[in-house]
């Protein structure tokens, strides 16, 4: 796959959970994505295709395509990393694939299965599918063209781009157990354990 590269935003990631933002949310807990992963795993084996190969699309989609990878057997894996949430709500114009590129050298594939959380607007994911059908995949330097698939625990009503697979429809913004907490930082790491510390004292 080719780098489509463009310069990342300078501000940091905010993908909703540390915003002061509340609009209504779709919560998905810990025990919640175990149901729903397998259940969407279930779907894949039940069409009778089951990939060679996973890649998923970070960040996003790097812990459902690792779950569903264990729930189908599936140990060929790969990751592209795309850019396009930059805030709740707030994208790039156009999502971009960011470096380190994905080396697929010693990956077998010929069915692979693209995997993210949620094809909100669908354009990365049709970003990435597209790259697919029209370069295939490089495997140490010969070119193959592959039978591409694509599967996301969440799909919005409004997204262009429909997914082969797809746990749940939703329009409402979705808070993943992986990033509904906010980033740690020195700063917030100090006043952690100073309530740790407050707390072991109260004990």
């Amino acid at each position: 796959m080719t780098d489509a590269r463009s310069t990342a935003p300078t501000t940091p990631f905010d993908d909703g959970a540390t915003s002061d933002a509340a609009p209504d949310r779709e919560e998905l807990t810990w025990e919640l994505f175990g149901r729903a992963e397998r259940e969407l795993s279930a779907q894949i084996v039940a069409s009778g295709w089951v990939p060679d190969l996973i890649i998923a699309i970070a960040r996003g989609g790097l812990i459902p395509a690792g779950a569903i990878g264990y729930a189908i057997g599936i140990k060929a894996m790969g990751a592209v990393n795309v850019e396009f949430y930059t805030g709740v709500g707030e994208t790039l114009p156009e999502p971009v694939v960011l470096p380190p590129l994905m080396d697929a050298s010693d990956l077998p594939g010929k069915k692979v299965l693209v995997v993210d959380d949620v094809a909100d607007s669908g354009k990365t994911l049709k970003m990435v599918m597209e790259l697919l059908q029209h370069q295939g995949l490089d495997l140490g330097g010969e070119t193959i063209s592959v039978d591409a698939r694509s599967a996301v625990i969440y799909r919005k009503p409004h997204s262009v781009f429909e997914p082969d697979y797809c746990w749940r429809v939703t329009d409402k913004w979705i808070n993943f157990p992986w990033s509904a907490l906010p980033v740690i930082t020195p700063a917030s790491l100090d006043r952690e354990n100073a309530d740790l510390l407050y707390a072991r004292v109260g004990d």
